[in-house]
């Protein structure tokens, strides 16, 4: 199996507690032989590394100044889009899923998807209702949009509790077939997310 992970953060660059999540994730998949690729942001640190047989791929955005985390993450994408796309045609044509973490790269897996029918799981880390609760603002809104395009158009969305599970399936009537949850630090998290991946792969 063949997997790219898009995340905007990464090890080194840690803003929360996604990249840790992210690094020890990608690590699980290449020791149980999966070839595993991340994509992710880095302001310098660009090219291809390849550690623990994980090869990650970071990407700057070409954009330097920004008025919103939307006109980055929109811009960011374009550069995510094209290194995926060469992991794509490097590896002959041959990528079984997009497994994108949080909402930030949907725009780039959704793309993707069309254009090369590469199907995705989307991985939810939070949600806008949760992140700002109650705003309902042009900026907000467009973030909601974001989420939803990645819910509709995902083969899986994997969430990592049922309170999230029944929060998606509230928020963005997302069918709960189409959700799987997985546990971080559970004895069968890895073989659950493993078991999703099978899953779109084979449909």
């Amino acid at each position: 199996m063949r997997v790219i992970i898009f995340s905007w953060e990464y090890p080194p660059r840690v803003v929360g507690k996604l990249a840790d999540y992210v690094k020890e994730l990608a690590v699980q998949l290449a020791k149980h032989s999966v070839e595993t690729y991340v994509v992710t942001y880095h302001d310098y640190m660009s090219g291809m590394f390849e550690e623990n047989g994980v090869k990650t791929y970071r990407v700057a955005n070409p954009v330097k100044t920004h008025i919103s985390v939307l006109t980055w993450v929109l811009t960011l994408n374009q550069e995510v889009e094209r290194v995926a796309a060469n992991i794509y045609y490097g590896g002959g044509g041959h990528i079984d899923l997009i497994d994108a973490q949080d909402w930030h790269f949907i725009p780039a897996a959704v793309t993707l998807k069309k254009a090369l029918n590469i199907p995705f799981a989307y991985s939810v880390e939070s949600l806008e209702d949760h992140r700002s609760h109650g705003a309902n603002s042009p900026f907000n809104m467009a973030i909601k949009s974001i989420e939803w395009l990645g819910m509709y158009e995902a083969s899986k969305v994997l969430v990592k509790s049922e309170w999230m599970a029944s929060e998606a399936v509230r928020t963005y009537k997302v069918p709960e077939a189409k959700i799987k949850i997985v546990k971080p630090g559970s004895e069968r998290w890895l073989k659950t997310i493993l078991g999703a991946y099978q899953t779109i792969k084979g449909s």
